[in-house]
């Protein structure tokens, strides 16, 4: 749905009265605007957003004399109950809230970092005692989250998944008011039945030979209340796991789900936790916030375990909104604190943007399909032609128009200067 609710933006139409016409104001919002003035880049998906199941959301930052901000949100097409599927943008809440279960145990002695071992009790689950790309080589939640945001790793993911449990991760999120959320299964994972996927592994937390926590597999099953969404069969077919075509549509309801509405919100409740009610807010450390801030803002060449080559995974590479399908490079003092999904056609980048030297924050989310052909699981989508190139030109023509923009304050943005 189309937010039309900020005055000031005017466009005036003929409105027929009697045999006459007057002219009539219909409010536009700056979204609106930035829309359509770089319709030549946006038009061919702005015009068919139905086709492109296209979704935006775009939110102000005004900072007040004491630095505290303030939030405007416009919409494009957002509908919170017209399925997308998010693909690893799940991974993003599931971080949050594995990272709050290790401080809400209270054990001591225990913190992201105390290696964590799953073990496999049940086909088709697996153990993981090592992890090659941490500086000692052991697993931990602290090290899957690296992996989560450098490249958006599946089984770091998963790991944090079992550690939570299903019915757990979801209701945590529930009670804190992110209630549009069905984070049901593990990701690349297709020999897990939704059964399975209910069963998580047991898993242990070994400091220097001495278990400081430990937690048997448990079975639990979340049924996602009230998400009354529409079109979860989608499309004319898809590939299944042998190759072969099934000539219907493809069934999306045993598949995550979370809003656009709620990966923009619990975005905003982890870089403005002041800003969120004291119930919504995570219970994070002010060191748990500068870890997030720079695992979600550094490049994946910034990271030293994990290390990534650069020439495989650019500085764009987890940065659609601006730069992941466009040649433009990303600015020494721009940086982007997101989290991206890419799967079954669907492209979608939640995002808080900061340019240091010009003083520039907002928030930017955005979702769509590129999938011609109907055919899911068939690894033919547009992203290169259409998806990404399509979000690198959203990207940059709010950014541009945020440049230009007034604002009464001059914000702070000391608080995401982290040490990259």
């Amino acid at each position: 749905m189309n937010s039309l609710s900020k005055p000031g933006f005017l466009l005036f139409c003929f409105v027929a009265i009697g045999i006459g016409l007057s002219y009539q104001p219909i409010a536009r919002t700056p979204l609106d605007e930035i829309l359509r003035s770089n319709r030549q880049q946006l038009k061919p998906v702005i015009k068919h957003p139905d086709r492109y199941r296209l979704q935006i959301i775009y939110t102000q930052i005004d900072r007040d004399a004491q630095n505290k901000p303030s939030f405007t949100t416009y919409r494009f097409h957002q509908n919170d109950n017209i399925y997308f599927y998010p693909a690893s943008s799940v991974k993003m809440p599931t971080a949050f809230v594995a990272l709050e279960k290790i401080n809400n145990l209270h054990v001591q002695g225990l913190n992201r970092e105390t290696p964590m071992f799953t073990n496999a009790d049940r086909v088709p689950q697996t153990a993981e005692t090592q992890d090659t790309s941490a500086a000692f080589g052991l697993p931990s939640v602290a090290q899957y989250i690296r992996r989560i945001f450098a490249i958006s790793d599946n089984d770091a993911y998963n790991r944090l998944y079992e550690f939570v449990g299903q019915r757990a991760l979801n209701q945590i999120l529930y009670d804190k008011g992110f209630g549009h959320t069905r984070i049901t299964c593990r990701l690349d994972a297709p020999q897990f039945l939704p059964l399975d996927n209910q069963i998580t592994n047991a898993v242990y937390f070994q400091d220097q030979g001495q278990v400081l926590y430990s937690q048997g597999q448990v079975q639990s099953q979340w049924i996602a209340p009230d998400l009354n969404l529409n079109e979860e069969m989608q499309g004319n077919g898809s590939i299944d796991q042998d190759g072969e075509l099934i000539d219907q549509p493809f069934d999306f309801s045993q598949k995550n789900y979370i809003s656009l509405e709620t990966l923009h919100d619990v975005l905003k409740t982890v870089l403005f936790p002041e800003s969120a009610p004291e119930n919504q807010r995570f219970n994070f450390t002010e060191d748990d916030y500068r870890f997030l801030y720079r695992c979600m803002g550094s490049f994946p060449r910034e990271f030293v375990h994990p290390h990534y080559d650069p020439r495989t995974y650019p500085d764009n590479y987890m940065k659609f909104l601006g730069y992941r399908g466009d040649s433009t490079m990303i600015p020494p003092y721009v940086r982007i604190f997101n989290k991206v999904g890419e799967a079954y056609g669907y492209l979608t980048d939640v995002a808080y943007v900061v340019d240091f030297e010009h003083k520039v924050e907002y928030l930017l989310a955005a979702t769509l399909m590129v999938n011609a052909n109907g055919i899911f699981n068939d690894g033919v989508y547009e992203y290169d032609t259409i998806g990404l190139p399509f979000l690198a030109h959203l990207g940059q023509a709010v950014y541009q128009f945020e440049l230009s923009r007034h604002r009464d304050h001059v914000p702070d943005l000391s608080r995401f200067a982290i040490d990259f």
